[in-house]
C-alpha cells in the first residue's frame, strides 16, 4: 500500500488559536492520520503522512478555511506512515526564532526554482545561506553556501550578528531551507538589519528537488520524521558525510545508544555494529546503554529519550517541521 507525507505552512492571523486547535484536532483525529501541527497566532505549519485520499481530504478541509485558500503543499510518496503519532498543539511561535514582530509579508524576494538555478548558473556574484541546522547541512547543501554552525533555528539571530561584518550589506543575499518558513523570517531580520538584495528558495529543497532536479545540490535532504533523509537529486546519491566511527561515507544518522549521552551523530551500518549502537568506546561501557538491535540502529531521529523501567517515552520533537 502506498502512502503520501505532506509539507505545510501559511501565515494567516488565528483570532484564536486554541479553538481552532481543538477542531483541527478533532478533524485529524477522525481522519485517521499521524504527524505534527503546529498553530498559533500567525498561522499554521504541519506534516501529516497517510494514505493519498486522507492526505487529499486534509488538503480541501484546511483550503476551505477562511483565510487558507491558498495553502501549498510539498506532497512525497512514501511506503509507510512515517510518524509515530498526531501532534496537534499551539505553540508560541509556529517557527521558533524567539523574535517578535518579523512579519513575513516584509521579507525577501521569492525566486521560484528556476530562478534559482539561474542565478546559480549566471554570472551575477551573491552570497548563499543555509539557513537550517548544523546537522541538516551536514549531509547535503547547495554548493557553496555558507552553512552556519547552530542546532536550534532560535540561534540564527546571534549567527548573524557574528557574521555581519562578513557578509557586505550591498551583497546579494539568497537563502535556503527545507520547506521555506525558516527562510519567511530569517529574510526578514535581515532585511532589518540592512541588507536590501534578499532572496529566498520558493517552497525550498524539496520543491527545487522536484522541479529541478536538484542541480547544484549536493547529498541528501534531513526531514523531521521517520524517513530521517530524503533524495534531492537523483542523479548524484553519493553521500557528501562520513561515518564518525569508521570514516567511511554515509548520510544516515543515530543517536548515541548510551542514554546519558544521546549525541546525533553520522554513522554507517558497519560503524553502528561495531560500537553497537554508540558515539565512543566509553560510552559502550555505559550501565544506561540501549540494548543493540541492528534491524533497528536506524530508528528515525529522536531528539530526547527518556527510559523508565524499560519502557520508552519520546519527548515531542520541539524543531521546526518545514
Amino acid at each position: 500500500m502506498k502512502y503520501e507525507v505532506i509539507l505545510y505552512y501559511y501565515f494567516h492571523p488565528i483570532r484564536n488559536p486554541e479553538k481552532f486547535c481543538k477542531r483541527h484536532k478533532k478533524f485529524l483525529r477522525e481522519l485517521d492520520v499521524k504527524g505534527r501541527v503546529y498553530i498559533n497566532e500567525e498561522g499554521i505549519n504541519g506534516t501529516l503522512g497517510g494514505t493519498p485520499e486522507q492526505m487529499e481530504s486534509y488538503k480541501k478541509y484546511l483550503r476551505s478555511l477562511p483565510g487558507f485558500e491558498n495553502t501549498q503543499f510539498k506532497t512525497d510518496p512514501h511506503d509507510s506512515v512515517p510518524f509515530r503519532k498526531l501532534i496537534c498543539k499551539v505553540r508560541d511561535e509556529i517557527v521558533s526564532i524567539h523574535i517578535d514582530g518579523l512579519d513575513p509579508r516584509e521579507g525577501g524576494h521569492y525566486l521560484s526554482p528556476a530562478e534559482w538555478r539561474k542565478v546559480m548558473e549566471g554570472e551575477e556574484d551573491y552570497v548563499m545561506i543555509d539557513v537550517r541546522n548544523n546537522y541538516e547541512s551536514r549531509i547535503g547543501h547547495f554548493e557553496g553556501a555558507i552553512k552556519p554552525d547552530v542546532t536550534n533555528f532560535y540561534e540564527f539571530p546571534q549567527w548573524l550578528e557574528e557574521a555581519e561584518k562578513e557578509i557586505p550589506k550591498e551583497k546579494k543575499v539568497l537563502m535556503y531551507c527545507t520547506g521555506g518558513i525558516r527562510c519567511e523570517k530569517f529574510s526578514v531580520l535581515m532585511k532589518k538589519k540592512g541588507w536590501q538584495e534578499v532572496h529566498q528558495l520558493e517552497g525550498g529543497i524539496l520543491t527545487y528537488g522536484k522541479e529541478e532536479g536538484g542541480v547544484h545540490f549536493k547529498g541528501k535532504c534531513f526531514v523531521f520524521d521517520d524517513r530521517l533523509v530524503v533524495p534531492v537529486n537523483e542523479g548524484d546519491l553519493q553521500p557528501i558525510a562520513r561515518c564518525e566511527i569508521t570514516g567511511k561515507p554515509a548520510d544516515s544518522y543515530i543517536n548515541c545508544a548510551n542514554m546519558e549521552c544521546n549525541r546525533l551523530f553520522v554513522c554507517s551500518e558497519e560503524g553502528a555494529a561495531k560500537l553497537e549502537g554508540c558515539c565512543s568506546e566509553a560510552c559502550m561501557e555505559s550501565e544506561f546503554r540501549r540494548p543493540f538491535e541492528p534491524e533497528n540502529a536506524f530508528r528515525p531521529f529522536r531528539k530526547w529519550y527518556n527510559y523508565f523501567d524499560g519502557d520508552f517515552k519520546e519527548r515531542e520533537l520541539q524543531d521546526d517541521v518545514s
